[in-house]
């Protein structure tokens, strides 16, 4: 059995929370609890509201369960090949929200994927090219075809595992600064940095959050 514990909070103070996950693999299954930004009222008491519980196995299905919402999602993939090109879907199903969501991915090599994301029942579509170059850049162009815009991610890998990346929607003119650190931590922690800025509204303050996220194994 494993858990992973991360603390949240924001520069201006008004996001502050824990999120935890409890996972225990009997078999071929894997079996998580976990609460998210589960946040504090009033400095000492906790408001659980957002927990959910899982059943995943690997490769094939992921069935969660949002408990105060008494809402569940479906979720199965598959992979398999067509002329020597692998090929990865996955089927999501959101039953409150009556939402199915279908996901490829294309993998001509392994620095070349192109994917494609679809709401049955929409115009919701994007698309979705990435090329790593010397497996350390990598390059995310994104075109979402209901709202003709495009987005572009790029990360890189520094200092033997750090990753900093940049994304920028052009409809919103948001650009995204993150950086995430397990360099000045130990192998069981991770340090995340992110900024966000709208460039539609001039220069100003970025907004700003830091999570911290440790791994506990028993």
């Amino acid at each position: 059995m494993n858990a992973a514990v991360s603390f949240i909070g924001g520069t201006n103070g008004n996001k502050k929370g824990l999120s935890a996950t409890l996972a225990a693999n009997p078999g071929d299954l894997k079996l998580r609890a976990s609460l998210s930004d589960t946040n504090f009222s009033d400095g000492s008491t906790l408001n659980f509201d957002d927990l959910f519980l899982s059943v995943e196995k690997p490769g094939s299905f992921i069935i969660d369960f949002d408990i105060p919402k008494k809402d569940v999602q479906f979720q199965f993939m598959n992979t398999f090949k067509l002329e020597g090109k692998q090929i990865n879907w996955s089927y999501t199903h959101m039953r409150n929200d009556h939402r199915t969501v279908l996901d490829g991915t294309l993998v001509f090599d392994t620095a070349n994927k192109l994917s494609a994301r679809h709401e049955l029942g929409s115009f919701n579509c994007k698309l979705k090219y990435s090329y790593v170059h010397r497996g350390l850049t990598t390059f995310e162009p994104c075109y979402d075809l209901e709202k003709k815009s495009w987005d572009l991610a790029v990360s890189r890998r520094i200092l033997g595992g750090d990753l900093i990346k940049a994304n920028y929607e052009t409809l919103s003119q948001v650009l995204g600064v993150e950086w995430s650190c397990s360099s000045l931590v130990n192998e069981d922690g991770r340090v995340k940095v992110s900024a966000s800025f709208n460039l539609a509204e001039g220069f100003h303050t970025p907004k700003l959050s830091v999570q911290s996220m440790w791994n506990f194994q028993a």
